[in-house]
């Protein structure tokens, strides 16, 4: 059996003013930074340590991911920094109120932007300064590969990949992984473990600062996965993601 952690990064400044944020490179809250202590704290209460960790290239997971480590006393473990990773782009959303926006064009039409399979949100255009195109972080990337705006189904054909050809390589191996990534990189990656429907997977929701553990098969099947923490904060926190497009 293999067991893979899962952690979606601490709320960001934009969590908690309740914005689209996407690949807007963004950093923790406060409140972010307790999570992710609290997630280090939890998972060596556990008993988790871990060979190597998969992150993305924003700041909120980065930062994550640094103070996991440092809680678990791992600073010498190898960090695989990869945009493959990064959280789905919300278009010309990112920055916007989700609160305000629902007002404006409906609960409705915010949910298909937020979690529909295919919907994408209103591209942004690449001349707009903060297009990922012009932040260099990216400038390995073929032009094709930096989005404009993502639906689910583009981060699933990014994540996918990425978790088949390299990080399932090092579960494969024995290795103890911890990928410490994103709302949505992490939603397309556990729709593909648990193979869920894609008219159900806009439902599923991730709180911040959570570990979820999966254990896998030989086969890296889900045998069965779980939160750590205290149950009760745990369902305020999942509750808390599902209401943030709504306009009241």
């Amino acid at each position: 059996m293999y067991k893979l952690v899962l952690l979606r990064h601490g709320e960001s400044l934009w969590n908690k003013e309740n914005r689209f944020t996407g690949w807007t490179d963004i950093d923790l809250s406060e409140t972010g930074i307790k999570e992710a202590k609290e997630a280090g704290e939890v998972l060596k209460k556990e008993g988790y340590s871990f060979d190597i960790i998969y992150t993305s290239l924003l700041k909120r997971a980065i930062n994550t991911t640094k103070i996991v480590v440092k809680e678990l006393g791992l600073e010498d473990i190898p960090i695989v920094y990869d945009w493959h990773l990064n959280e789905k782009h919300y278009g010309v959303l990112q920055g916007m109120n989700k609160r305000e926006t629902a007002e404006k064009y409906s609960e409705e039409q915010v949910l298909l932007w937020r979690r529909d399979y295919n919907t994408r949100p209103p591209e942004m255009p690449q001349k707009d300064p903060n297009h990922p195109i012009h932040d260099p972080k990216y400038k390995d990337l073929e032009e094709k590969d930096i989005p404009s705006t993502e639906c689910l189904a583009d981060v699933v054909a990014r994540v996918m990949p990425y978790y088949n050809d390299v990080i399932a390589k090092d579960i494969k191996a024995g290795k103890k992984v911890l990928i410490s990534a994103h709302g949505n990189s992490l939603r397309a990656l556990i729709q593909y473990l648990d193979n869920i429907p894609e008219e159900e997977i806009a439902v599923l929701n991730i709180p911040t600062g959570i570990p979820l553990v999966y254990e896998l098969d030989d086969d890296l099947k889900p045998i069965k996965h779980y939160y750590l923490g205290n149950p009760e904060e745990i369902s305020k926190k999942i509750e808390a993601v599902k209401n943030q497009g709504k306009a009241k």
